[in-house]
């Protein structure tokens, strides 16, 4: 049986960075999900789907799988066969996938599908804000990752700098609150902390340790 870690939590905790060095450190698969929507959108750009045409994006979704394989400790993101990891990157691919394509419910079910049938097959680390309530409720490790909107906003100001990015702190973090707000408050799949998850604050702790963490409740999980 796979075993399945899932990480929610809002917009800046490090769920992402988090993911991809635990999954390396247990030798799990680190599932991008942002990759797979990439994916679809690329497969629609290549058969001459617009983004505005539901109807045969729907027809579409029936003749796409994607998954998520590593080679060389390199993510492949898979498409009908093919390794696309070097066509999914670009600006069009990007708009077409979280501009366009993303709001129709049918190509999000149709992803989840996928993500539910490599998580049966694989050890996978999956993050977002739905994963342990909605992608993977079965999931047998769930961590809510979150920190302080004065944190996040911390560690994204200092991102931005350190690019030589002019940008304002107060207004940073005014647009974390509201997207928390967005994301806590969507229709479908909204943001919250499933029951089982634990919870973990990072708002105090550095990268290594917040792996330390979750992997800490990962062995106690699995010793149960």
């Amino acid at each position: 049986m796979s075993m399945n870690i899932a990480i929610d939590g809002p917009a800046g905790a490090g769920k992402s960075t988090i993911a991809k060095k635990l999954a390396k450190e247990l030798g799990f698969i680190y599932v991008d999900t942002g990759a797979m929507y990439r994916a679809m959108a690329y497969y629609f750009l290549t058969n001459g789907i617009a983004s505005s045409d539901e109807t045969k994006i729907a027809e579409a979704c029936q003749d796409v799988d994607v998954t998520i394989a590593y080679e060389n400790n390199e993510q492949q993101v898979i498409l009908n066969g093919k390794n696309v990891n070097g066509f999914i990157r670009t600006e069009e691919v990007g708009n077409m996938a979280f501009s366009a394509t993303s709001v129709y419910p049918v190509v999000r079910t149709k992803l989840v599908e996928l993500q539910r049938k490599l998580a049966e097959s694989t050890d996978v680390i999956m993050d977002g804000r739905d994963i342990g309530t909605c992608v993977l409720p079965n999931a047998q490790v769930k961590i809510y990752l979150t920190a302080s909107s004065k944190t996040r906003a911390q560690r994204r100001y200092d991102e931005l700098t350190a690019k030589g990015v002019s940008c304002d702190f107060d207004e940073i973090e005014k647009d974390i609150i509201d997207r928390d707000y967005r994301d806590m408050h969507r229709e479908t799949s909204p943001l919250k902390q499933a029951e089982d998850a634990v919870l973990v604050d990072s708002s105090e702790m550095n990268i290594d340790q917040v792996v330390e963490a979750i992997r800490s409740i990962y062995e106690e999980k699995k010793g149960c």
